[in-house]
């Protein structure tokens, strides 16, 4: 079983004596920096120079520095940047301002797990990642709850870093809800297991193959978007609230056997495997290196499934029936994206 902690092991005071910097002010950087301020502690956000953020965070009451200025003056270092350029941000701006004694703090263990960020050994690295989204990290944390993260540490320069972390971790409000140990390994590899095979990947292709699957057999597209997309909400939300035994528990017998009996035949074999392999490439680092070689070149093989993906029929027929949907919050991509 997993170690835990909780608000009365961490240092509070700690928290409050440290000058915190989060770089990036995006989905997990604005709750973040926002959190850390109306705990008390001693925050900066750092952005670069030209940067569309920072007139958002300033308007949010935030001290906004270069990268540059921002590690001279930091203590705890927090990355909140996407996976790709944060390699480059630590090399061209941390890297040749970094102090010894500074706590590197990362959201994710990508970088750190595959080695594209290696620190001298007299500064910590260590993980806070909360496991949500960064606007309900923000909603939990103002309607006082908290919401649950793990924590890591890879190299202990300070002698200090996993009570740093913890410390940080209180600041963005998780230490209420709980705090998980864990390490960058595990971390990276179960994160990119989950987006691929079941979250994102093994989703979307199975809501689409149900879709086509109807559609083929002459029944109308509404019908199959209702059935196999829009359907997934209810089915979640019991998951999410209780387990599979919960979201068993809730929906009809009919269903309830359907899923025992023909859950194995869709998901069998053959699905196994290929999750076996999947596992394999994040493990031995394959995914990794090629999904950087894909940026860094433009990421031509995204952009053209992003396309093809985004033309499909289940997307065309759903925004119409969105439309139908008073009680939605309807969203759309932003044109260019």
């Amino acid at each position: 079983m997993a170690k835990v902690y909780y608000t009365q092991d961490t240092n509070t005071e700690l928290a409050k004596s440290l000058n915190i910097v989060v770089i990036g002010y995006g989905s997990q950087g604005h709750a973040h920096a926002q959190n850390l301020k109306d705990s008390g502690c001693e925050v900066r956000v750092a952005l670069h120079p030209t940067s569309k953020s920072i007139a958002k965070a300033e308007a949010d009451g935030l001290t906004v520095l270069s990268v540059e200025e921002a590690t001279k003056w930091a203590d705890v270092i927090m990355f909140c940047t996407p996976d790709v350029p944060m390699r480059g941000i630590y090399s061209d701006a941390v890297a040749p301002n970094l102090k010894p004694g500074t706590t590197l703090l990362f959201a994710h263990g990508f970088n750190v797990h595959y080695g594209f960020i290696q620190a001298p050994e007299n500064v910590d690295i260590a993980m806070i990642a909360p496991k949500g989204p960064g606007h309900r990290l923000r909603a939990e944390y103002v309607r006082g709850a908290g919401m649950p993260a793990l924590v890591a540490v890879q190299q202990d320069g300070t002698r200090q870093a996993k009570e740093r972390a913890l410390a940080y971790a209180w600041g963005i409000g998780c230490a209420q809800a709980g705090i998980l140990e864990t390490t960058f390994k595990e971390e990276t590899e179960t994160d990119l297991f989950g987006e691929q095979a079941v979250l994102c990947g093994g989703i979307s292709e199975l809501i689409k193959a149900g879709f086509e699957t109807l559609v083929e057999a002459g029944y109308q597209p509404e019908a199959a978007y209702f059935e196999c997309l829009h359907e997934t909400k209810l089915i979640v939300d019991l998951l999410y609230e209780g387990g599979l035994s919960y979201m068993r528990y809730s929906i009809s017998d009919t269903a309830e056997w359907g899923d025992y009996v023909a859950g194995r035949q869709v998901i069998g074999a053959e699905s196994r495997a290929a999750m076996k392999g999947l596992l394999s490439d994040i493990q031995d680092g394959s995914f990794a290196k090629k999904w950087i070689e894909e940026s860094e070149n433009g990421a031509p093989t995204m952009k053209a499934r992003r396309a093809e993906e985004r033309a499909h029929q289940i997307e065309t027929v759903g925004k119409e029936l969105r439309g139908m949907m008073p009680f939605l919050a309807v969203k759309e991509v932003p044109s260019g994206s």
